[in-house]
């Protein structure tokens, strides 16, 4: 018999922490599409994820701000790979300023990719998801029950997207699909424009969350952590 490969669809997968996932994923045997916005950016990625085991990655052009351009993510993967297990929802945005200073279209950035993206995530793949009795994660942050300074639209996105993902857990439960949402703190991404440096070397590292992800899916099927925190275990470098 076949080994059955199993498959998995990570959102904002070009880099940083979305990068991080599909590289232990794809080296824990799980085939993995990544999206970006930008065609070149997912193939240059997939390229580079191939690297580790040829043909396991797979680079499409999604915008996870619009339902049809994730359903037709989807499709691509099913007509590659015929099967879809996991989804990883991770694309994001951050627009940093007090409320006097933020404009109505980074508010509406950050709240449609952040949250209403998570919605097109599992609408387009809740279906395949069902079939496989598969897991869907989410990618948050301690800012969705942390509030700062200058945190009004980023703060509002996290904060929906764990009390949508928890929301989502006890829907999906009973269908057998796990729902856990990740939240970490400092990570050493590329995020808001960051460069990752080796002054980063402190942070949380993106490979660190593929192997957070990698051990949900390991998980014991009657088990579900719903909701995981992750903090640097030494703060500043301290």
């Amino acid at each position: 018999m076949a080994e059955i490969i199993k498959t998995a669809l990570v959102t904002g997968g070009s880099k940083g922490i979305g990068y991080g996932i599909a590289e232990v994923l794809i080296k824990e045997g799980i085939r993995v599409a990544i999206t970006s916005r930008s065609q070149e950016a997912a193939e240059e990625a997939a390229a580079s994820l191939n690297k580790i085991k040829d043909g396991f990655a797979l680079g499409i052009a999604a915008d996870v701000r619009d339902l049809v351009s994730q359903q037709r993510a989807v499709d691509a993967i099913i007509q590659q790979w015929g099967r879809l297990d996991y989804v990883i929802a991770n694309a994001g945005v951050g627009h940093f300023a007090p409320i006097q200073e933020l404009t109505s279209d980074q508010w509406q950035e950050t709240i449609d990719i952040n949250l209403t993206g998570v919605f097109n995530s599992i609408k387009a793949t809740l279906d395949e998801l069902k079939k496989k009795e598969g897991y869907f994660i989410t990618i948050s942050s301690l800012a969705g029950t942390n509030f700062f300074e200058n945190g009004t639209a980023y703060n509002a996105s996290k904060f929906g997207m764990v009390g949508f993902s928890q929301a989502l857990m006890l829907d999906l439960r009973s269908e057998g699909i796990k729902v856990t949402t990740i939240m970490p703190g400092s990570v050493a991404s590329y995020f808001n424009n960051h460069e990752p440096s080796e002054k980063d070397a402190w942070k949380i590292q993106p490979e660190d969350i593929g192997q957070i992800v990698a051990d949900l899916i390991r998980m014991p099927a009657r088990t579900l952590p719903s909701k995981i925190e992750v903090r640097p275990s030494r703060p500043g470098g301290k």
